[in-house]
């Protein structure tokens, strides 16, 4: 954690330098949403930064395998599942906003 009065803090360019402007995003989507102070967790931005690769890794690799991805209708059970979760949160999603 970071706390100015303790002298442990970064300065923006600092942070973005050490994790990135995509870890800092994602750290300090994390750091305050509650009442209480918010506070930058450095491992916040390194979990942030890893999942962020393993996310890129995984993108390469479908789209390099993409011809031995499944084609044809989606019409299985587990596709009819997936399709009604989702058609489930985007109602809640617009109930939500609709407030």
């Amino acid at each position: 954690q970071m706390s100015k009065s303790t002298g442990n803090f970064l300065t923006l360019t600092q942070a973005v330098d050490k994790f990135s402007a995509d870890g800092m995003r994602l750290a300090l989507a994390d750091a305050g949403d509650t009442v209480e102070d918010a506070n930058f967790v450095e491992a916040m931005a390194d979990a942030g930064i890893l999942r962020l690769y393993t996310w890129v890794e995984w993108v390469k690799e479908m789209i390099a395998n993409r011809d031995s991805l499944r084609s044809g209708p989606a019409n299985t059970f587990n596709d009819r599942v997936f399709a009604s979760e989702m058609s489930a949160g985007i109602k809640k999603t617009d109930q939500n906003y609709e407030k």
